[in-house]
């Protein structure tokens, strides 16, 4: 029911010059403010939002499976509702089974997979700690950057932009810093390259170094076993192979690096990503008490991407994957087109990296696939840019029709530049 007395103060309100000056003390402005007319100058958005069709095939995010874009569409819970707690707990399970580990202490970050890198990063180290940071691509040099916010004294491993890290090179940087954490991208997106993990957790273990590990690029494309291969803690995004939207970043932690958590001498410099307070949410100590709103609808679209995982199998899906990267390759070693990562063994199946040829203008191949196929294919980033494209090869994406159309793509974009499978009209030409 409408209060007479709020639509008396807001009729006197409108007759008055001085909007300002008009108090009245029940209604809209029962506490005292005063009543100033609506500006309407950034008024909108209005009618019903629509998109355009694309075919998401750069490094991410990719298409989301419809079967996920469907569960958001479910409603919504309030995020303690016992039935709520109930599609966490399933989430908990099907990351121990993505994740291969038993460990309890699995979680979705609220965030893209930088929430999950933060939180790794946040909980794991303390200011003065040493972090051996192998930098092989951009999230090698963002996980340096973030360890030194949080006070961490950070040693950089370089290697040349398309190659692996080395065991013998970690063996002798491990040795020689003493690292409290060794952190490595198993599938480093803006270089193509697929970092080794063999020997790894056991030089970790040898040196009491935890192990992080960023599987955000490769998680559910590529073989990960984080506990036969004693990765200590790795987190992922839902976005990549999980065919999910963006905005939940897949963790796990194992019992030694939880360890770390307890045992930390100073607070956790992140209220927000503080796996005390948000492993307590998820029931990792027994208990379940409020930390922030879980992203309801966000957590539905993973329920139902780790189910589809669960549904495939996962040597079914890293087979798909692999199927689909050897497909591609095919194709563009037709078209006379070379893998940026030399090593066979070094590329990541999930993200191509394509060098582009002399001559090739790689940013009108790009724009003429957007514009005549509707597909998405990104230039390089960071130690690439400018010298590659990227081809994303993920989740509901990593199939024989969406290749081919990405070969289509390559095909008339080139030939309208005159490559011809060595070098560019422009090129031969200079």
């Amino acid at each position: 029911m409408v209060d007479p007395n709020q639509v008396a103060g807001l009729e006197a309100c409108a007759a008055n010059d001085s909007p300002d000056g008009c108090l009245y003390g029940t209604g809209l402005y029962k506490t005292g403010e005063s009543a100033a007319s609506v500006d309407d100058t950034f008024r909108g958005p209005t009618g019903t939002l629509e998109v355009p069709q694309r075919f998401l095939m750069g490094p991410g995010p990719g298409n989301a499976n419809p079967r996920i874009l469907a569960a958001q569409t479910l409603p919504l819970l309030g995020h303690m509702h016992p039935p709520f707690l109930a599609i966490m707990d399933e989430i908990q399970a099907g990351l121990r089974y993505l994740f291969q580990t038993s460990s309890n202490y699995t979680l979705l970050a609220s965030g893209t997979g930088h929430a999950g890198m933060e939180m790794a990063v946040a909980n794991l180290l303390e200011p003065g700690d040493t972090v051996l940071v192998g930098v092989n691509g951009i999230w090698g040099e963002r996980v340096a950057d973030m360890a030194e916010r949080f006070g961490a004294k950070v040693v950089a491993l370089h290697t040349e932009a398309g190659t692996a890290l080395s065991l013998a090179d970690l063996t002798a940087a491990v040795e020689l810093h003493r690292p409290a954490l060794l952190f490595l991208t198993q599938g480093e997106s803006s270089t193509g390259v697929r970092q080794s993990l063999a020997g790894v957790g056991e030089l970790c273990r040898r040196n009491g170094a935890l192990l992080l590990v960023d599987a955000v690029a490769s998680l559910g494309g590529v073989p990960l076993f984080a506990d036969a291969w004693q990765i200590d803690a790795v987190y992922s995004g839902s976005q990549k192979c999980l065919s999910a939207p963006p905005g939940a970043a897949p963790l796990m932690l194992n019992e030694r690096a939880m360890a770390k958590v307890r045992g930390r001498s100073s607070k956790v410099r992140s209220y927000y990503f503080d796996l005390l307070l948000v492993g307590d949410y998820w029931g990792w100590y027994g208990s379940r008490s409020y930390h922030h709103t879980g992203m309801v609808s966000m957590w539905y679209a993973v329920r139902e991407a780790l189910a589809i995982v669960s549904e495939e199998g996962l040597e079914a899906g890293w087979a798909r994957h692999d199927a689909a990267h050897r497909q591609l390759w095919e194709g563009l070693i037709q078209l006379g087109l070379e893998p940026f990562v030399a090593e066979e063994r070094d590329r990541l199946a999930t993200v191509n990296t394509i060098k582009v040829p002399a001559g090739v203008d790689w940013a009108a191949l790009c724009k003429h696939a957007m514009d005549v196929y509707a597909v998405e294919v990104s230039g390089g980033l960071g130690p690439t840019a400018g010298k590659v494209w990227r081809v994303g090869l993920m989740g509901y994406n990593a199939k024989p029709a969406n290749v081919e159309l990405v070969l289509a793509a390559f095909r008339s974009g080139l030939a309208l530049q005159g490559f011809t499978g060595g070098v560019s009209a422009a090129a031969a030409s200079a």
